[in-house]
C-alpha cells in the first residue's frame, strides 16, 4: 500500500479548514459534503469505497463501500485528482466547531481506530474500514455498537473532532478512562474496553453515562472535549427553552427576555 505524497496547511481556530497541495495526477479521497473550493485542473469523481485498491474487481469494490453502510456512512466516497501541470490546491471545511487532526500514519503503526464520523479526508491510497469489536461490553455499550473505522496506510489522513483536542500519550499498562461520547480515536497497541461507572448515585443521578471507555497502554489517545452528539442536545435543550417562553410574569413579556439576553 503506497499512499500518494500530499502537502496541507490547516486554516482557522474553531471552524477549521485544511488546504492540500497536490502535484500532478496526485489525489485525495473525502468524505462526501466536506468539499470546500479547490483549483481549476482538479477533477472530481464520485467512487466506491475508498478507492485504495484501483485492481479490485466490481464485486471487491461493492464489498468495500459496503463496510461503509456499516459504520453508517455514506456508500460512495469522492476522490480529487489534479490533472494539470503545476501545483493546484483543494480544501475541506470541518463540518462543526472543532479541530482537524493531521496524521501520518507511519508515526502510528499505519492504522489507527477512530470513532466512525471523524474521518475527514486522506491522501488517495490510505484505506478507511470498519473495525468490529471482539467483546461484547464495547459493542452493547460503547456508544460506536460493535463496529468502529479504521484507517490504513502510509500517507497523511485528516479526522475532525469538536471543541479542543486532547493526544494522550500512554505508556505500557498506564490506564485512561474517557467519557465513551469524548474518545476520538486511538493506536492498535492500545487495549479498548467499557468500564461500568458504578454506584447507585452515580448511576442515578451523575448525569454523565453509565459507562466509561477504558484505554491502556501503550499507545497514543485522541480525545474531544465537545463531542457533535453533546453539543447538539445542548442546542435543542436551549431551543426548547425559548420557544417555549411566552414572557408569562412580566410586564415586558418576550421584549424582557431579549433585554435580559434570555432570548439569544
Amino acid at each position: 500500500m503506497t499512499s500518494h505524497e500530499i502537502d496541507y496547511q490547516i486554516f482557522g481556530e474553531e471552524l477549521q479548514y485544511v488546504e492540500i497541495e497536490l502535484d500532478p495526477q496526485e489525489s485525495v479521497i473525502a468524505e462526501p459534503g466536506s468539499f470546500l473550493m479547490m483549483d481549476e485542473d482538479i477533477e472530481m469523481k464520485t467512487i466506491f469505497g475508498d478507492g485504495s485498491k484501483e485492481d479490485d474487481s466490481l464485486w471487491g469494490k461493492v464489498l468495500g463501500a459496503g463496510k461503509r453502510v456499516l459504520t453508517g456512512e455514506k456508500l460512495f466516497m469522492t476522490s480529487f485528482t489534479h490533472l494539470g501541470f503545476d501545483k493546484a490546491k483543494i480544501s475541506f471545511a470541518s463540518p462543526y466547531p472543532g479541530k482537524i487532526i493531521p496524521l501520518d500514519l507511519t508515526q502510528y503503526g499505519q492504522k489507527i481506530i477512530c470513532q466512525k464520523d471523524s474521518f475527514l479526508c486522506a491522501a488517495k491510497g490510505t484505506s478507511v474500514g470498519i473495525e468490529f469489536s471482539k467483546k461484547l461490553g464495547r459493542g452493547f455499550f460503547g456508544g460506536e455498537g460493535f463496529i468502529m473505522q479504521k484507517i490504513e496506510g502510509d500517507g497523511l489522513a485528516f479526522l475532525h473532532a469538536g471543541g479542543y483536542i486532547v493526544r494522550k500519550e500512554l505508556s505500557v499498562g498506564e490506564h485512561l478512562r474517557v467519557d465513551t461520547g469524548c474518545l476520538v480515536g486511538f493506536t492498535s497497541s492500545v487495549d479498548y474496553d467499557i468500564t461500568y461507572v458504578g454506584g447507585i448515585k452515580n448511576t442515578i443521578f451523575g448525569g454523565e453515562g453509565l459507562f466509561f471507555a477504558s484505554l491502556t497502554g501503550p499507545g497514543s489517545v485522541w480525545v474531544q472535549t465537545l463531542p457533535i452528539s453533546r453539543l447538539s442536545d445542548r442546542i435543542l435543550t436551549h431551543s426548547k427553552g425559548y420557544f417555549g417562553k411566552k414572557g408569562e410574569g412580566s410586564l415586558l413579556g418576550g421584549l424582557g427576555d431579549l433585554l435580559d439576553g434570555d432570548g439569544w
